[in-house]
């Protein structure tokens, strides 16, 4: 019997027909195809791509040099270095991510404590060196004033969530 019907949809073509049934019934939905370089698609509040260092609104750099990122940095590619400042607070003199080693888990901006460090909404940086990659503090400054509205917004609409 069983070979009987497989003679049966081997004549009858009942998997061409099957497929051509989904491509039809497909045919006329909404395509799901996002045109990459001129369409983006959604990115939820938690995506980790890109560094930066966040400033306060008056202009100060948030981070206070208590290295828990560097510590707990299971790649270890964060390095900083911090000195005292006239005032008596400690803020850092340098600041580097080596991108090559990051592994992008999102621990160093689970650490800190006053939300300096975090990864971005921006997953397009790609470089022709590898020294491109070798972000220092000027560099991760200037990320975090470029994107500073929209990590603020994915803050806090992860906020109830942390």
């Amino acid at each position: 019997m069983a070979a009987l019907d497989r003679a049966a949809r081997s004549f009858l073509l009942t998997e061409l027909v099957m497929g051509f049934a989904l491509t039809f019934k497909y045919m006329f939905k909404a395509k799901v195809t996002v045109n990459y370089p001129y369409e983006k698609g959604p990115l939820g509040p938690r995506f980790r791509g890109e560094h930066a260092l966040r400033r306060y609104p008056n202009g100060e750099e948030r981070c206070i040099a208590c290295k828990l990122c560097e510590a707990i940095c299971p790649a270890q590619a964060i390095t900083i270095e911090a000195e005292p400042r006239d005032d008596g607070s400690r803020r850092t003199t340098r600041y580097d991510i080596d991108m090559t080693k990051c592994i992008y888990c999102g621990f160093c901006q689970e650490a800190c404590p006053v939300d300096a460090i975090v990864e971005g909404p921006n997953f397009e940086f790609s470089t022709e060196t590898r020294e491109e990659l070798m972000y220092d503090k000027n560099k991760l400054l200037a990320n975090g004033d470029r994107w500073e509205g929209e990590i603020a917004a994915n803050l806090q609409a992860d906020s109830a969530y942390r």
